[in-house]
């Protein structure tokens, strides 16, 4: 009992420092690639992994499908936008606004009952981090190829990196290419070429994405890993999916009402009631999402939170700087990479020993 206590303490205590080795030595090898000849890269067992995953994606059916329902998506929201435009309901509205460029993103039209391409982004986002990772594993341990490529002379671990590399360069490729479609669309449309700051909140705004979809690879990763079935991994993660992004709210309001304090209360009983209510919003990524957006591609945004009357008084109404706002957002982007290093720190630490057992 005392010695399978001290080898799991021994295997938990060596977790992070074998992450940290293994990132080294992919660094190095990366830096030494550069140095030497392009071939020298191509024969790295790490990269010729990862570039048999994206290959093996961009030539699968589904991976085409998805891609087709997202072009699709951003296409309509794109489409709203320009009917907005062209309709002058929004006139008003984009009259006062300094950031013009940025309402491609978050403009929806009021005939059309299209959602713009950051909400588009942030439902269908997530189908496609789940589509690339909820058969990373149990898929080749089915068909009897895990344990082939697990004895070639590589490293264990660089073949749980390399499914996670291959994905997410996947998923940055696909976020930008739309970004820069809509970007080029609105400069088609509205005629002149975004500003400097506009042009880096758009960059920030699909970094963030690209993090957000990161976690729900890593999650789906890490189901694919826990069951052996992939209809069961598929099915865990679309649940998960469907419960932070339309039943989690819902859980929220129930608690909202069964908590609810008087209107007669106090300021600071009502102010602690509604940080209450946002603490708990804030433990759904897709709220995180959310927030990190609305103020990425709104400048205007001064505030996540709830505000009295104080901090109003002797406020500039003036949109805040790209600085700021990330500053403002920061503990929602320390929460997306935290949730995305812990999904991908159990998944390595998983898969790490379900390969002992099987050999023990």
């Amino acid at each position: 009992m005392n010695e399978s206590k001290s080898s799991g303490m021994i295997e938990w205590n060596s977790i992070v420092p074998r992450i940290k080795d293994r990132f080294g030595q992919l660094k190095s090898s990366w830096e030494g690639s550069k140095q030497e000849s392009g071939s020298a890269a191509s024969s790295s067992p790490f990269w010729v992994m990862v570039q048999k995953e994206i290959g093996d994606h961009i030539r699968s059916l589904r991976f085409g499908i998805l891609i087709g329902i997202i072009v699709l998506a951003c296409i309509g929201s794109i489409y709203s936008v320009i009917g907005a435009i062209r309709s002058g309901g929004a006139d008003q509205q984009m009259a006062s606004d300094t950031f013009l460029f940025l309402r491609m993103f978050t403009l929806t039209s009021s005939t059309l009952a299209v959602p713009s391409f950051a909400t588009f982004l942030s439902w269908l986002g997530p189908l496609l981090g789940i589509a690339l990772g909820f058969d990373a594993v149990n898929s080749e341990r089915n068909k009897g190829t895990l344990g082939r490529l697990l004895s070639q002379p590589i490293y264990r671990d660089d073949f749980i990196i390399a499914k996670f590399v291959s994905s997410l360069i996947l998923i940055a490729i696909v976020v930008f290419s739309l970004g820069f479609l809509v970007m080029g669309l609105g400069l088609l449309t509205i005629g002149y070429p975004p500003t400097p700051e506009e042009f880096m909140r758009i960059i920030v705004f699909l970094l963030i994405a690209v993090v957000y979809i990161g976690f729900w690879l890593n999650l789906s990763i890490l189901f694919s890993i826990r069951f052996r079935q992939a209809a069961t991994s598929a099915l865990a993660s679309i649940a998960s999916w469907l419960f932070f992004t339309i039943f989690y709210s819902m859980i929220i309001g129930l608690i909202n009402s069964a908590t609810a304090v008087s209107q007669t209360a106090d300021a600071a009983t009502q102010l602690r009631q509604m940080n209450f209510i946002l603490t708990l919003n804030r433990l759904s990524p897709t709220e995180l999402f959310t927030e990190t957006i609305t103020t990425m591609l709104s400048p205007g945004v001064r505030s996540l939170g709830p505000l009295t009357m104080d901090q109003l008084v002797g406020a500039i109404a003036s949109p805040l700087s790209l600085s700021q706002s990330i500053i403002l957002v920061w503990p929602q982007l320390t929460g997306l990479l935290a949730a995305t290093i812990i999904c991908f720190g159990l998944s390595y630490l998983l898969f790490m020993r379900q390969e002992i057992r099987s050999r023990s």
